[in-house]
């Protein structure tokens, strides 16, 4: 898996064989996905759809010290807005003196895209140069530059002698994909590409660089803890608090870090995902040019998968005593927290929405809570879900509807499954209030999610949501969403074609 050569990564479609379009029970997602059969499943109607740029400024608008450059039209990017505030604090919750967001958008109008925008490129690099002195300045490339065959990286090559800054291309043009996580392989892609892997040089003076850094990371006990965007800072001490309790040393990557830490990412002796939907691409390279051994097996939410991702690193590390007294600990002491929740809980019926490991992993967390989950709906599928879906209970039965967007499928499944609650996204959230389903977030940067802690946190959400689902069912009976009567009587699957899948 060397892609790195190239100047940007395939999307998921083609290096996982990735799917966006299925409806059916979670045991007939799993023997599709193991037998190849989910590739290229197609919808005769959509409603919707995710923009993979969107979801690498979800990263990269987060790294310290840099500058964004947005390179298209002045509507691209214009969602970073809402979010730099919270960049800057959580920036600062890092680093004390971190600036905040910094973006610049070459606002391509007609005349750029009949001459070219390559001279707005070249001018916002050396501006931002000028006017932020930034260790990296991450350009991202959107459709517009794309079509009309802008030179992003010529541009790039010509200008680096001018600047001290690191220029780092993402290419993440929204056309090319419907499977949004492209977008985690764009930016790693950019960073490996850029930052971290090693000057050109001669074979000998590689591998000598390279032997190097293996002899270094054997002797120390130190991990890659990687975050993209699916964790608090929250999260991130309670993960802290775990792997010290294991004696283990950490970096947390790539959100929020400096471009310098990028460089430490080669000298850990074990990569560690919270979600091999962000990291498998990231991994995967670092495994092949360092030999760093990764795991990418599962996400710590819940009691069941983070009891199994704290044993996975500690079998790596020889340490699985230590680990085990640690985990019967925290349960023990969690099982006494959980007690006076689980009487409410009982019987309540849940649905999930969100990416695919999160919503197999709270499936886990809500049954574990004693909720029935009902259903089940990702925004993608690939191969890295199989074991964890597998494993889920009763699952010949439960439904499973893969969806970027699509709200037409999960209103019609809200209305046949009737839960009490949803738990998802934002956009998935406001949906199923508006059909008088209480709501509760499967991730927000201000709250509380992995680990142990994590589950009694989202316990206690929980309950305070269900005593009283006053707004979410007056919402319910005072709102209309946008679909015929005779939708909700139809098959919620009824657009989806099967027949070209390979």
């Amino acid at each position: 898996m060397d892609y790195i050569k190239e100047k940007a990564p395939p999307v998921r479609e083609d290096r996982l064989r990735a799917c966006n379009a299925f409806g059916g029970s979670c045991c007939e997602l799993v023997d599709k996905s193991k037998n190849g059969c989910l590739n290229g499943i197609k919808r005769s109607f959509s409603q919707a759809q995710g923009c993979q740029l969107n979801l690498s400024l979800a990263i990269i608008n987060t790294i310290r010290d840099a500058v964004v450059i947005v390179h298209g039209p002045v509507g691209c990017g214009g969602a970073t807005l809402s979010i730099a505030g919270i960049n800057k604090n959580f920036q600062q919750l890092r680093d004390t003196n971190a600036k905040g967001l910094r973006w610049i958008n070459t606002n391509l109008g007609e005349s750029e895209v009949i001459n070219g925008g390559e001279n707005n490129l070249r001018e916002a690099i050396l501006h931002a140069e000028k006017e932020f002195r930034p260790s990296a300045i991450i350009i991202v490339n959107s459709c517009v530059p794309a079509i009309i065959g802008d030179d992003i990286d010529g541009v790039i090559e010509k200008v680096q002698g001018e600047v001290k800054a690191r220029i780092v291309p993402v290419h993440c043009e929204g056309f090319k994909t419907k499977i949004q996580a492209s977008a985690y392989d764009a930016v790693y892609h950019g960073i490996l590409r850029n930052i971290i892997f090693p000057e050109a040089g001669t074979a000998e003076e590689n591998h000598k660089r390279v032997e190097a850094i293996r002899e270094k990371s054997k002797a120390n006990h130190t991990v890659n803890v990687l975050n993209v965007s699916s964790m608090s800072r929250i999260d991130e001490y309670e993960l802290v608090r775990i792997l010290k309790a294991l004696n283990l040393e950490m970096n947390i990557l790539p959100c929020y870090a400096h471009p310098e830490d990028f460089h430490k990412a080669t000298q850990a002796a074990l990569n560690v995902s919270i979600c091999a939907t962000h990291d498998d691409y990231f991994v995967e390279h670092l495994k092949e040019k360092y030999d760093i051994p990764f795991i990418l097996r599962t996400i710590p939410i819940g009691v069941k998968y983070t009891n199994r991702w704290v044993l996975d690193i500690a079998e790596f590390f020889g340490i699985e005593d230590v680990a085990q007294r640690f985990i019967d600990q925290e349960v023990k002491a969690l099982e006494k927290a959980l007690a006076p929740y689980r009487e409410l809980f009982k019987g309540k019926k849940a649905f999930i929405g969100g990416g695919e490991i999160r919503v197999v992993a709270n499936a886990e967390l809500l049954d574990y809570l004693g909720f029935d989950v009902v259903g089940l709906r990702a925004y993608h599928y690939d191969q890295y879900a199989d074991e964890m879906l597998g494993e889920l209970k009763e699952n010949k039965v439960v439904p499973f509807n893969v969806a970027t967007g699509q709200p037409f499928e999960q209103a019609n499944l809200i209305a046949r499954l009737k839960p009490d609650v949803y738990v998802g996204h934002v956009g998935g959230n406001g949906w199923a209030a508006k059909q008088g389903i209480a709501t509760l977030p499967i991730f927000h940067q201000s709250y509380h999610f992995l680990g142990y802690v994590g589950v009694f946190e989202f316990a206690r959400r929980m309950a305070r949501v269900l005593k009283n689902t006053s707004f979410s069912r007056n919402l319910g009976e005072n709102s209309r969403l946008p679909y015929r009567d005779g939708w909700y009587r139809d098959d919620p699957f009824a657009y989806i074609d099967e027949s070209a899948a390979q």
